[in-house]
């Protein structure tokens, strides 16, 4: 026999062996992955990180799936009334389980009866659950960041002089070089002003002040503002002496599954898919939002101790998550937040859980939020009702601090697909907390199931915990001239405050 088929021959048998008794056999340099790959310098192997995973989203979809043993899991509705599965937006059906989780009642069955105990038992219960079930665990291994400012300017904002500077955050990757995490903070303080200024930390992209606007579709003019509407939210917050500054959320962690191996979460996982219990990008987000408010507190133009955070829609939640984990913001700012944010799990009206477990929207969450969604695994099914906790006790968690919760109207654009009654229900529910740590509420009896939103354009705003509904779309450009007075009131306690 050829001395090359024997070879062969006693490789395979070998192989076959060591398969048999459960020893992993070596591959071949044509099926290794890339990520296996060492470059080699002067005829040694390196020693090098793997390269990230680069997968879709769908690869690590699935790849949360099987980690948890899901086999299916129910569609989510379609925000298409017209649809075959369109969302539910019929009252009568909307709460199926309609008892939120309690707030104020620990895992033991005990009512918590003092600011004491909440602190010290309860509120660690909730965070607890949030982290494991829902939003994911921020890492102990988190690199550290360092700032530095890129650029300055002295410009106008409306007609108040400013300081404006640029600055990017530097995540420490030495222990994996192969990711850069560079976060964007745009920040913008009063000049002619004789105390350090409260800050208003946005969500979203923004530009130094005066700096040109990105061009657009070709063709394309951004439309004018409407006779009438009020002046920027940067505008109106520099006039009443506040900074703002502006967060690119996507420089922290980018929007989608592909990126979940990237990003802030994929520097601290070096490049690997996340385990269950592994933070998605609405505690990522936070995280940056944290760190630029790090930095904040060594910048002597503001007033650390009265900062604050804001977003819409996506961002709306993850202002709410910031909030609710990091006790050194002052104020938050909720805008249109919908499913995830304010709006309860266990309302079948507009968004739901399913349309979170999916492949849109799941890089948001921890991956064990999955388990809500299964229609088949190898635990059986779960829904919306065996989450152990809810939107009501995320606001909660915000408590006392001065919390403000916006919304349109679907007439303009924001959709009912956000349930504006179900975010109102949560709040209605979070009041307990509030009064419990000595602040007011939004005035309201405890009733959730009963009470209804106030009118449009009339607000809930003499407590810590406040509701407005506006007549605009999916924004909360109509609530700043509201929204600012509000905090002022409620961050000064009625002290003066002279600038």
């Amino acid at each position: 026999m050829d001395k090359r088929k024997v070879t062969a021959a006693l490789g395979c048998m070998v192989a076959s062996l060591a398969i048999a008794m459960g020893i992993a056999a070596c591959s071949t340099t044509a099926n290794r992955t890339a990520s296996d790959a060492r470059p080699s310098v002067a005829g040694a192997t390196q020693d090098l990180p793997p390269a990230p995973a680069n997968w879709t989203t769908a690869q690590d979809h699935q790849n949360m799936m099987d980690q948890l043993g899901i086999t299916e899991l129910r569609p989510g509705p379609s925000g298409n009334e017209k649809d075959p599965n369109a969302a539910n937006y019929d009252e009568a059906k909307a709460n199926p389980f309609p008892k939120l989780p309690d707030a104020l009642r620990m895992e033991n069955g005990r009512k918590v009866t003092s600011a004491k105990q909440w602190w010290e038992k309860r509120r660690p219960e909730i965070v607890e659950l949030f982290e494991r079930e829902v939003l994911g665990r921020v890492p102990q291994n988190v690199p550290a960041v360092h700032w530095s400012v890129v650029e300055t300017s002295d410009a106008k904002v409306g007609p108040r002089t400013v300081h404006a500077r640029h600055l990017i955050g530097k995540v420490d990757n030495s222990a994996y070089p192969a990711i850069e995490v560079n976060i964007d903070l745009v920040l913008v303080t009063p000049e002619d002003t004789a105390i350090p200024a409260p800050v208003m930390i946005m969500f979203g992209g923004g530009r130094m002040p005066g700096a040109p606007a990105p061009a657009g579709r070709p063709g394309f003019t951004p439309p004018a503002p409407r006779p009438g509407a009020d002046p920027p939210a940067t505008e109106q917050l520099i006039e009443a002496g506040w900074g703002y500054a502006y967060l690119n959320p996507n420089s922290v962690q980018a929007d989608n599954g592909a990126g979940l191996t990237k990003g802030i979460i994929g520097l601290t996982n070096k490049g690997r898919p996340r385990k269950p219990d592994d933070w998605g990008a609405l505690r990522a987000w936070g995280w940056g939002a944290s760190r630029a408010l790090d930095y904040l507190e060594t910048d002597p133009t503001v007033d650390a101790k009265r900062v604050g955070i804001e977003g819409v829609s996506r961002y709306g939640k993850a202002a709410l998550v910031t909030m609710a984990f990091d006790q050194r913001f002052a104020v938050v700012l909720i805008g249109s937040s919908g499913e995830g944010g304010a709006k309860p799990h266990r309302r079948n009206f507009g968004e739901a859980v399913e349309n979170l477990t999916g492949s849109g929207e799941y890089h948001w969450m921890a991956g064990n939020f999955l388990k809500y969604g299964a229609a088949k695994a190898s635990f059986g099914s779960r829904n919306a009702g065996d989450i152990p906790v809810d939107s009501n006790e995320l606001l909660a968690l915000c408590a006392p601090r001065a919390t403000f919760i916006s919304y349109g109207v679907p007439e303009q654009g924001d959709a009912k697909w956000l349930d504006h009654q179900g975010s109102f229900m949560a709040a209605i529910a979070a009041q307990p907390v509030f009064r419990l740590l000595g602040v007011k509420d939004m005035g309201r009896s405890d009733d959730y199931m009963k009470e209804q939103m106030p009118p449009v354009n009339q607000g809930l705003l003499d407590g810590r915990l406040a509701w407005r509904q506006h007549d605009g779309g999916h924004t909360d450009a109509p609530n700043w001239k509201y929204f600012i007075p509000w905090a002022n009131r409620e961050l000064w306690s009625g002290k003066d405050r002279k600038s």
